[in-house]
């Protein structure tokens, strides 16, 4: 189509007028999506002259269509001339900013964005300043949210009279009798309070603030809370205090769960904006509060921030304010009726160990684990034991091992097969910690067990999780308390398990190094290679191409290379594939090496 447009210069206007005619949403989509190609094949000139107002004037299509072409239109810039007629790309965007449709809005706001961006201060107030304009007094509310994206990006760059119109025009967006623009203005408080100059933050924009956040509807004071990360962050403390706190308290006790959910989620943020002395005046009683909320939504979001928040505490009162006004409330979250809340809080409470030491770990939180390790729900165990490291640094894993072990029983027996993945993903990690002889007496029978699952990705995980066993504790440690167990598989009447016993040969080469990969391991391999059933003998084959790199060039030779070429004789025909790609794979493999030698030389 680009070849036939750059001939006839008439030909992408009309045929970009018949595709968007069509009934077809697909083809007036793809058509849209060619609008690059026509720019270019038109020129500077006619983009801005013919396509650009064609487009403008015919904005009527399905939301999806509309959406790809608000996203086409904030990167034009370039195919209409560059920054100084960016201006051009104006009143399409306008458009398309004032469209039913949220998605297709918040993408012209978007690309409405980036070309404001590119304009000259100039232009900026000659264009950019008056669409703005256009949209804060628009008849409907779409045009008005669509504004609220526009002020902030404007501002900086705009003289101070057009500052003052626009500071008149963003609280006017906040005080509109539609919830929509007030949601919309509120969003975007926090981006505008980054940009205004602090004696109009405070004079203007904290009313504003304020006012948001007491507003009818939840949804907007929710939104009032983000934006008080921004404004706490940009004032002087005793302001923070004087302007900010009173509102956050109120917003901390909401009648609304999901404003006071929206306030845990924001806890963190809040603390490190009004920083330690408000943290400890104010925030301390209000984590507290949230702590005992009647929502378990809320203390679920809350107990996730319990590390973070306690790690952000003054250092010089941080183990009391923990111990007195924290830990209490704590152990009454382990507790807690609702699993969610359980599973939250043990995903983080481990992190409280390295902050109170060893003696206050073993006396208050030690008790804590214990309870948990023995909980009803599997992801409150499992989360426990996935954080044992911050524990295991401070006291020593030991004195939590003998409870440790019916917990880990439990997850790797559990009904759901991604509990009894996450602990084999975690059992490497555990292994190091409880030692090689813990593990040899108390866990390598569950990882054997777990060879055997009947679910294939579990049988996989535990594959895998006999190379970082090895990876652990050694090859030798391997050749004594584990290879035994997994050669005993290929004797097992039992096919899959056959299967699985390469599996593991397969990953174990490489952990065990060439001198057990020919001794112990390959010899099974070959045994293998009899086997009455199709599936084994052509996983022969691929196992053999895989320990090819770890075995010796004469072994290749004599045992590998005759197995291979009997296989490829199978009457299988999936047998004899593999075993010609195996054939294959290891003549190319021993050409690169030889090839790798000779450069080194």
């Amino acid at each position: 189509m680009a070849d036939k447009a750059l001939d006839d210069s008439l030909y992408p206007i009309a045929v970009l007028i018949d595709e968007l005619k069509n009934e077809d949403v697909q083809l007036r989509l793809n058509s849209i999506k060619k609008l690059s190609t026509i720019a270019l094949a038109l020129g500077e000139e006619r983009t801005r002259s013919e396509l650009i107002p064609f487009l403008t004037e015919t904005i009527y299509d399905e939301d999806e269509v509309l959406l790809a072409l608000a996203e086409q239109l904030g990167n034009f810039t370039s195919l209409v001339g560059g920054p100084e007629f960016a201006m051009y790309l104006i009143p399409p965007l306008e458009s398309l900013s004032t469209v039913e449709e949220t998605v297709v809005r918040d993408k012209a706001v978007e690309s409405l964005r980036t070309v404001a961006a590119e304009h000259s201060a100039a232009d900026l107030e000659s264009h950019v300043v008056p669409t703005l304009q256009r949209l804060v007094s628009g008849d409907w509310f779409t045009s008005r949210t669509s504004a609220c994206g526009l002020v902030s990006v404007c501002y900086p760059r705009v003289s101070q009279p057009v500052k003052a119109e626009l500071r008149g025009n963003f609280r006017k967006l906040c005080q509109d009798e539609t919830p929509m623009v007030r949601r919309a203005a509120a969003s975007k408080l926090g981006e505008f309070a980054k940009v205004v100059e602090i004696e109009y933050l405070k004079s203007d924009l904290i009313p504003n603030f304020v006012q948001l956040a007491q507003d009818e509807q939840d949804s907007v004071r929710l939104l009032a809370v983000e934006a008080c990360v921004s404004i706490a962050q940009l004032l002087p403390q005793e302001d923070v205090d004087h302007l900010v706190m009173p509102t956050l308290r109120n917003c901390a006790t909401d009648s609304s769960w999901r404003v006071r959910y929206m306030v845990a989620e924001k806890f963190v943020d809040l603390q490190k904006a009004v920083g330690p002395e408000i943290t400890q005046k104010d925030l301390v009683a209000a984590f507290q509060f949230l702590l005992k909320d009647a929502e378990a939504e809320v203390r679920a979001v809350i107990a996730t921030k319990v590390k973070d928040f306690c790690s952000n505490l003054d250092k010089a009162n941080q183990v009391q304010t923990i111990m007195n006004s924290v830990l209490p409330f704590v152990k009454e979250l382990v507790a807690d009726s609702n699993p969610h809340v359980k599973s939250a809080l043990a995903s983080v409470i481990m992190g409280l160990s390295p902050m109170l030491g060893a003696y206050n770990t073993v006396e208050h939180l030690l008790p804590l684990f214990l309870v948990q390790l023995k909980d009803e729900c599997s992801e409150v165990r499992l989360n426990i034991i996935s954080n044992l490291d911050c524990v295991n640094n401070v006291i020593g894993i030991q004195q939590l091992s003998q409870s440790l072990l019916p917990a880990i029983v439990e997850l790797a027996e559990d009904s759901k097969w991604r509990v009894r993945l996450a602990i084999i993903e975690y059992m490497p990690a555990l292994a190091g910690q409880l030692g090689q002889e813990f593990f040899d007496q108390k866990l390598r029978g569950l990882c054997m067990g777990w060879l055997n699952d009947h679910v294939y990705a579990i049988r996989e995980a535990a594959t895998m999780n006999m190379k970082k066993l090895v990876e652990q504790f050694g090859a030798a440690w391997a050749e004594q308390a584990l290879i035994p167990m997994i050669l005993v598989m290929s004797r097992n009447k039992n096919y899959l398990h056959r299967m699985t016993c390469l599996f593991c040969i397969n990953v174990l080469a490489e952990a065990c190094g060439t001198e057990i990969t020919t001794r112990v391991l390959l010899p099974t391999v070959l045994l293998l290679a009899t086997d009455n059933v199709p599936n084994v003998r052509f996983n022969v084959a691929k196992t053999l191409q895989k320990i090819s790199p770890f075995l010796e060039t004469t072994v290749i030779e004599q045992q590998v290379k005759p197995t291979l070429d009997k296989l490829n004789g199978d009457s299988d025909v999936d047998v004899k594939h593999f075993a010609s790609e195996a054939i294959a794979g290891i003549a190319a493999g021993k050409k690169q090496f030889f090839e790798t030698s000779k450069s080194k030389l």
